[in-house]
């Protein structure tokens, strides 16, 4: 274990079903990641027919489900980073606002982007916004705490997961937007592939090691 200031950190090396059933300790930290093979994430009660599943196990593809709603994520290791942040119920930071909640999680995200040579985002530090495509893959809606580009397209997608103890904020950056694979398993972006290409904007390469060390640096401690 390492850690910055009060924030632990810790790395978890799984396939992506188990990464989201990990019980996580309800303690400040931060946890890299790190799935062992590539997956589609589907939301919690997200309709399974969304995604191709032919064209998934086609191409090593793991097809699973998360704790948290939303549309689907693409997990892999070797295109994007995956951190979750917890906190106990009774940490300084915690909002009962589910959508507040996430904001000082997205302005640490864009603070850290900033050290690493990334300026010109923003965080919704309004509602949710969804859209025609939003309930089918995540990185296509306005999420609260979220970070975009002043264009649109998103940086920082977040999730959270509360229960009684703590909350987990489940957050995916890309370094690599992987659209072959995005229209491959998801037959809806092919009505617009132009747009599906753009809905991302993808983080310097940084190693995730020190990626996830700067945003322990970044968050708050109070």
């Amino acid at each position: 274990m390492s850690g910055s200031r009060s924030w632990a950190i810790e790395t978890f090396a799984s396939d992506a079903r188990s990464l989201h059933a990990a019980e996580l300790p309800a303690h400040r930290g931060l946890w890299l990641m790190n799935p062992t093979r590539p997956a589609f994430v589907l939301g919690s009660s997200q309709d399974e027919g969304d995604i191709d599943g032919g064209f998934c196990s086609a191409h090593g593809i793991d097809v699973v489900r998360r704790r948290s709603g939303g549309g689907a994520v693409h997990v892999d290791s070797a295109a994007s980073v995956w951190i979750d942040i917890v906190i106990p119920r009774d940490d300084a930071l915690w909002v009962d606002d589910v959508g507040r909640a996430m904001h000082f999680v997205g302005l640490a995200w864009r603070q850290m982007l900033v050290d690493f040579g990334m300026s010109g985002t923003v965080v919704n530090e309004g509602p949710h916004a969804a859209n025609d495509w939003s309930k089918t893959l995540c990185v296509a809606g306005r999420g609260a705490g979220e970070v975009f580009r002043v264009s649109g397209a998103k940086v920082v997608g977040i999730s959270q997961r509360r229960t009684r103890d703590f909350a987990r904020f489940q957050c995916i950056a890309y370094h690599a937007w992987d659209i072959t694979a995005h229209l491959g398993a998801i037959p809806l972006l092919n009505g617009d592939p132009e747009r599906a290409a753009t809905l991302v904007a993808t983080m310097p390469a940084v190693e995730p090691a020190d990626l996830v060390v700067a945003l322990a640096s970044a968050l708050p401690t109070h």
